[in-house]
């Protein structure tokens, strides 16, 4: 049964007019939610002042992590923004901001912006030339290169990260396709077989020792050719260890910053 009973409400202010509305939140917080999905969260970090943040309370480091784990999930805008925003909060020369850009590049290079990588591998070699993540900032400037139709500079890039890595198994593969390249098969061959050795067990490194055995052979390696991706490849997070599981067909590169 309905009750009966009048409820009595405060009859208020009223409102002024126009109405101009009310929020809880602070003008910084706003969002236009006709161009901003307040769902996402990166709106919330986007309209942040960021004049406010003091430098030093932010941890750079865990910037890195953030964008790394960007980059396990396939989300590389959102990678790209998080390597910058360790770089903007690095020390300018520090190693974190070194392998910031070692990694900012490599999340431009899978939105296909190799212009933008290759900045950021030569900004990463700026900071340190041989030192922690030099070789993969070598490896990875070869690859990018290679994607914009270099025909020299990669193969003297895959050499250095060779030289100075030589445990790194990309640098060794590299190192091979653009031997291959080049006709120069039987080297080649040395350098696939040094990464498998170090673990890179992929389809493409077996595919590409293959076809440059077809051609020391003199066979016909047409049919190897067609079957093979032929691809460099990138190092993800620098010094990153391999799977040495044989069966394991997966890019191997990425893991989480272990430090």
């Amino acid at each position: 049964m309905a009750s009966t009973r009048r409820y009595r409400y405060s009859d208020g202010q009223g409102f002024g007019d126009p109405y101009e509305g009310f929020d809880l939140d602070p003008p910084t917080y706003r969002v236009n939610g006709r161009l901003v999905d307040p769902a996402d969260d990166h709106a919330l970090a986007e309209l942040v002042d960021e004049a406010g943040i003091d430098p030093e309370a932010v941890d750079a480091a865990a910037l890195v992590e953030v964008g790394l784990a960007y980059v396990a999930i396939e989300e590389y805008e959102q990678a790209v923004d998080s390597f910058s925003r360790a770089v903007a909060y690095a020390g300018e020369d520090s190693p974190t901001a070194c392998e910031a850009w070692v990694n900012k590049g490599v999340a431009h290079a899978q939105l296909g912006e190799y212009d933008e990588a290759i900045g950021a591998y030569r900004e990463a070699l700026r900071i340190d030339n041989d030192g922690e993540h030099a070789a993969a900032a070598e490896t990875n400037l070869a690859y990018a290169l290679w994607e914009l139709g270099d025909s020299s500079g990669p193969l003297d890039r895959a050499e250095r990260a060779v030289e100075l890595d030589p445990r790194l198994p990309q640098a060794w593969y590299n190192r091979g396709f653009f031997l291959a390249e080049r006709g120069l098969h039987e080297e080649a061959v040395r350098c696939f077989d040094t990464a498998i050795s170090l673990g890179l067990r992929d389809s493409s490194v077996r595919g590409e020792r293959d076809r440059s055995l077809a051609f020391l052979e003199d066979a016909v390696g047409g049919e190897t050719e067609a079957s093979v991706d032929s691809t460099p490849h990138r190092v993800r997070n620098p010094g990153a260890a391999v799977d040495s599981d044989p069966d394991d067909a997966t890019d191997p590169d990425v893991r989480e910053r272990g430090e």
